[in-house]
C-alpha cells in the first residue's frame, strides 16, 4: 500500500507529526522519521500493527487511544488528547507530538485539527492547513464534527503582554 509521507503541522508553539502506522518491518524507517522531527510522544489512534517496545526504547512515549476508522473521536479521547497537549507543550516547549492512524488521513488529522481549533484557529483554517500538507485528509463525517465542535480554548493563554500563545 502506498502511503503518504509524514508531515509536520506547526501553528504558534504547537508541532505535530501526522503519519501512517508502520508494520514491524517498516519500524526502522518510522523511528528515523520520529527522531528527525524530534518526536517524544506518539499517539496511536488505530489498532496496533507493530511492537511499541522499540519505539519506547528510543525514549518516545507511546499512547494507545484507538477509535473507529472514519469517525469522530470519543469524548474521552478528546479529553486525553487535550490534557496531553496542555502538559506536553507547557513542560517541553518546541516538542513535537506524533499521531497516526492507518493511513494518516482521518483520525490523526482530526486530533490535530482539534488542537489547532483549541489554540484559536478557525475550523476552516485548521482544515485548510492540514489539507495543504495532507491531501485527502478528513472525510465528510469528520468535517461535520469539526464544524460543530465548540472549543474551550484550553490550549490558549495570554502572556504578560496580552499576546495569545499556546503554552499555559
Amino acid at each position: 500500500m502506498n502511503r503518504p509521507a509524514p508531515v509536520e503541522i506547526s501553528y504558534d508553539c504547537l508541532r505535530f507529526l501526522i503519519t501512517h502506522n508502520p508494520t514491524d518491518a517498516q519500524l526502522g524507517k518510522f523511528l528515523e522519521d520520529l527522531k528527525m522531527y524530534g518526536v517524544n510522544t506518539l499517539v496511536r489512534v488505530c489498532t496496533a500493527t507493530y511492537d511499541k517496545a522499540p519505539v519506547e526504547q528510543e525514549g518516545i512515549q507511546v499512547l494507545d487511544w484507538p477509535f473507529d476508522d472514519g469517525s469522530a473521536p470519543p469524548v474521552q479521547v478528546v479529553d486525553d488528547w487535550l490534557n496531553l497537549l496542555q502538559t506536553k507543550f507547557r513542560e517541553e516547549p518546541g516538542s513535537c507530538v506524533a499521531v497516526h492512524c492507518v493511513a494518516g488521513l482521518g483520525r490523526a488529522p482530526v486530533l490535530v485539527a482539534l488542537a489547532l481549533i483549541e489554540c484559536g484557529m478557525e475550523y476552516e483554517d485548521a482544515v485548510h492547513l492540514i489539507r495543504q500538507k495532507r491531501r485527502g485528509a478528513l472525510n465528510a463525517k469528520q468535517l461535520q464534527y469539526l464544524e460543530n465542535y465548540r472549543p474551550k480554548l484550553c490550549l490558549r493563554s495570554k502572556d504578560a503582554n496580552g499576546q495569545s500563545c499556546c503554552v499555559q
